[in-house]
């Protein structure tokens, strides 16, 4: 097999992960890093040993025409995602695109959309999405191990100091300059949680939702949700409903969980771990592995493996998205409903960890499990 070149936008943050996932791939023999698109040009130190010295511009368009890339991964921030999508898929480029695909979903459409009219292959940086866990879960639910599924359930209690809103100058905002950006709690660092959800909930297009709820709040001083919920109504009658923080406690890995008439499935999407609880057996832990999504698209341009994560895919995701960035914005919490922990620099909601187990478990927002807070806030409501 021929090595695929391989154009990253976006390389600092989160696109450190993106380099490393890149050089293990290189080491394989799979790839080659053939360019960088940074507004700054990386160091040598920034280069991860191994990955020699791609070609840096910051004009993605000519990077891609002066490497010859097959395959561009973006990094980028959520606004600029659709017109970076675009660009490659013009020039027949395939495409490894961050999560949330877009701010909109107006621009989503419009890269989904272009992206197939230019016939060029786009996978969707949902990770979770790649693990052996999830078609696992899904025979399980076939099977009838838990009986009839009642409802999907998404918790995420994790913790962001104050400077993490003063990582990118988009950190923490709605809207920048006019242009949407919507980066809160449910739409970037816990998007994994919905994404999954709605997955397993068997409700990941467009079409899979019919009703969505939102109780958007904010501990820390930003525009976007940093203590979130919503519920989405499928077309087939599930309720999904998932509760997020960056406020926690005691920071844990989030979770998925599939609830049915006669038990229920737990999936840590992070660890690729599975727990099936039923009636009449005891416990019964799995362990998965997962599949690279940038390998997955590698193997798919070169040998025509099934993309795993599609854009369509993520048409429920995005109609979240939408729904979030539609809803008036996030309520400022109470002076008294939080404090700071001055040794980590970051803002705690008391209580929060243990509502969030809540939700995920009754499928309740927080305001109907009685949150002080949450009591006068009316969950916010759009019908698709």
């Amino acid at each position: 097999m021929s090595t695929v070149d391989i154009v990253l936008a976006g390389a600092r943050g989160h696109g450190r992960w993106h380099l490393e996932n890149i050089r293990r791939l290189q080491d394989k023999g799979i790839v080659r890093l053939a360019g960088i698109c940074e507004l700054t040009p990386l160091t040598g130190d920034e280069i991860p040993e191994g990955l020699g010295t791609p070609e840096q511009s910051a004009d993605f368009g000519a990077l891609l025409d002066s490497t010859g890339a097959r395959i561009a991964v973006i990094c980028t921030p959520i606004p600029t995602h659709t017109d970076l999508a675009l660009a490659a898929a013009s020039r027949g480029v395939h495409i490894l695109l961050e999560k949330p695909p877009a701010p909109s979903y107006a621009e989503f459409r419009r890269m989904a959309d272009g992206v197939a009219a230019a016939g060029v292959a786009c996978q969707i940086g949902f990770q979770s999405l790649g693990s052996h866990a999830v078609p696992a879960i899904r025979e399980l639910v076939e099977e009838g191990a838990i009986g009839e599924v009642t409802g999907i359930g998404g918790a995420g209690a994790w913790a962001r100091a104050e400077a993490y809103y003063r990582r990118a100058p988009w950190a923490g905002k709605r809207r920048m300059n006019g242009v949407d950006v919507i980066d809160g709690a449910l739409t970037n660092p816990l998007a994994h949680a919905v994404a999954t959800a709605l997955a397993l909930g068997d409700a990941s297009r467009a079409e899979d939702v019919t009703r969505i709820e939102t109780e958007l709040l904010r501990a820390n001083d930003i525009e976007s949700d940093d203590t979130s919920c919503v519920r989405v109504t499928t077309a087939g009658g599930l309720q999904v409903t998932v509760a997020v923080t960056l406020c926690a406690e005691d920071p844990d890995e989030p979770y998925v969980v599939v609830h049915g008439d006669r038990g229920r499935i737990t999936y840590w999407y992070k660890q690729d771990r599975v727990l099936l609880q039923r009636a009449g057996h005891g416990p019964e832990e799995y362990q998965y592995g997962r599949t690279d999504l940038l390998e997955n698209l590698v193997d798919h341009v070169t040998d025509g493996d099934a993309l795993l994560v599609v854009p369509d895919a993520t048409g429920a995701f995005m109609k979240v998205v939408e729904a979030i960035r539609l809803a008036p914005d996030p309520a400022p919490l109470p002076a008294t409903a939080w404090h700071l922990l001055p040794d980590e620099d970051r803002r705690v909601v008391p209580g929060i960890d243990g509502l969030v187990a809540a939700a995920a478990d009754s499928l309740a927002l927080y305001s109907e499990l009685g949150a002080d807070w949450a009591r006068p806030h009316v969950a916010n409501e759009v019908s698709t």
